[in-house]
């Protein structure tokens, strides 16, 4: 079965923890072995027993399924800290979701079912797993744990995400990964949901932008995995498509208005955004973090499938 319809089936119930699973069991069913397996060293459980090695910790029950030898890694050396960090600030429930639309189609719900799902892979491997909400307040803070209660905890925090807040909140992002980062004593694998919209004063841009850049930096250090989800909508948010009639555009953060045809914006606007896309992508390569952009106008499964297809393939 499909996972596209897998989802259509039970999004009625809006229970992220159903969901979470039913999209989990269809990835690992459409693969020949889970999608974290080879995501790093210490997500692995088992490796491959080479001939000459210690055959003292070949699992001979895995052998007996599968008819290969694998040896069993110590739990000390496979369990992973995986820390989520989620922006929540109100343009991150952009685009406005029309009635026949599901709640991952837009940027905060995608953030909050792929951190379900990720939650849920990393529960199989027996990792903790933490979570960190910010906007121009630290809203959220969990340590990373493993339990069964932390993991109900998180997703429930996580389902009240969903939940549009009655009041526009601006995104404080350089404070706040700045004190996530802080928070990450331990190697850990840090995995960040944002649109990377902050507000700039334009006499100023470029010491903010390089601000921005310096937060997202500092997540490295302790020798962190940093995973950076970009979460836009790729047609308006990226190309600007709209219709050439005189629109009114509102910053949902700070309420500033402007009045334009789209057309005569777009091209500088599509350059601009490219421009800074290009920055950040090379910023992130040059940090060694993982730079993951999703247009949450595209197929929710598409996006996730490539994501851990790559992981499993190449680590």
């Amino acid at each position: 079965m499909k996972i596209e319809s897998q989802i259509e089936k039970i999004t009625s119930f809006q229970h992220l923890e159903l969901l979470a699973n039913q999209v989990v069991e269809g990835f690992i069913s459409g693969m020949h072995k889970s999608p974290f397996h080879g995501f790093s060293a210490e997500f692995a459980e088992h490796k491959v027993y080479n001939a000459g090695e210690s055959t003292k910790h070949i699992d001979w029950k895995l052998y007996a399924k599968t008819d290969r030898l694998y040896t069993k890694r110590y739990e000390e050396e496979t369990n992973l800290r995986c820390h989520i960090v989620i922006d929540n600030s109100s343009s991150m429930y952009y685009p406005q979701l029309l009635a026949n639309q599901n709640f991952f189609e837009n940027k905060i719900g995608f953030s909050v079912l792929a951190s379900a799902v990720l939650m849920n892979l990393l529960k199989k491997q027996r990792d903790a797993v933490g979570l960190s909400v910010f906007s121009d307040t630290y809203e959220y803070y969990a340590p990373e744990k493993g339990s069964d209660r932390h993991h109900r905890m998180i997703l429930n925090a996580l389902e009240g995400l969903l939940q549009k807040p009655t009041v526009a909140k601006n995104t404080d992002t350089v404070t706040y990964l700045h004190q996530i980062a802080e928070k990450m004593h331990r190697r850990s694998m840090i995995i960040l949901f944002t649109d990377m919209f902050q507000s700039f004063d334009e006499s100023v841009d470029s010491k903010k932008e390089q601000a921005l850049f310096s937060a997202l930096q500092h997540l490295k250090h302790n020798k962190h995995k940093v995973v950076l989800f970009h979460v836009i909508d790729g047609k308006t948010e990226l190309d600007f498509e709209f219709d050439n009639t005189p629109r009114k555009f509102v910053d949902v953060e700070t309420g500033e208005e402007v009045a334009v045809f789209s057309d005569t914006v777009q091209e500088e606007y599509q350059n601009q955004m490219q421009l800074y896309l290009k920055k950040l992508s090379l910023t992130c390569s040059q940090n060694r973090i993982k730079y993951v952009p999703v247009h949450v106008d595209e197929n929710f499964e598409k996006i996730m499938m490539t994501y851990l297809a790559e992981k499993q393939n190449f680590g």
